[in-house]
């Protein structure tokens, strides 16, 4: 008898190894295209998304910036004007640099802190409307008074009777 061994299944156990990965990679394809597609028809539905609060504070800094650095005075005079103009350019360069690193090691405070406006906002806005309501709701005072001395038919007048035993 010769002492052959029986064929392994190993090359079969790579093929559908290979062909597992193909599919998890085939899925992944397949989300990612579906994911796509989903932001793109929201995009053309709804427009652009919102950016972030902390983009939108970059774009404040920069605009106050070079609102600033297109300023120019006339109180400084011709000889002082530019001097005055370099030492604001300086200001907003050191500004931007104070406020960059913060925007960039913590985005996610300033939507946190932009939703707690909004929630602080609209507790506000709910309060000053109860309020409000309160302030402009109709009354008629003259029917208030006259149900607190209705007569229930006892006795000739407006009073109440009061039992003395």
């Amino acid at each position: 008898m010769s002492e052959e061994l029986p064929p392994s299944d190993a090359g079969a156990k790579d093929a559908v190894d290979e062909v597992r990965a193909t599919d998890a990679d085939a899925w992944a394809t397949a989300v990612a295209e579906d994911l796509a597609a989903e932001k793109a028809r929201r995009r053309a539905e709804y427009g652009q998304p919102p950016v972030s609060a902390a983009e939108e504070l970059r774009k404040l800094v920069d605009a106050v910036s070079e609102k600033l650095s297109s300023i120019q005075s006339p109180l400084f005079g011709a000889v002082a004007g530019p001097a005055a103009q370099q030492v604001v350019k300086q200001v907003v360069q050191q500004a931007k640099a104070a406020v960059e690193p913060v925007i960039e090691r913590n985005p996610d405070v300033f939507d946190h802190l932009a939703a707690a406006g909004g929630e602080l906002l609209a507790a506000y806005r709910s309060a000053v409307q109860a309020q409000e309501q309160r302030w402009t709701r109709p009354t008629d005072l003259h029917k208030d008074l006259d149900e607190n001395n209705r007569d229930d038919g006892e006795g000739t007048g407006p009073g109440q009777r009061i039992d003395l035993d």
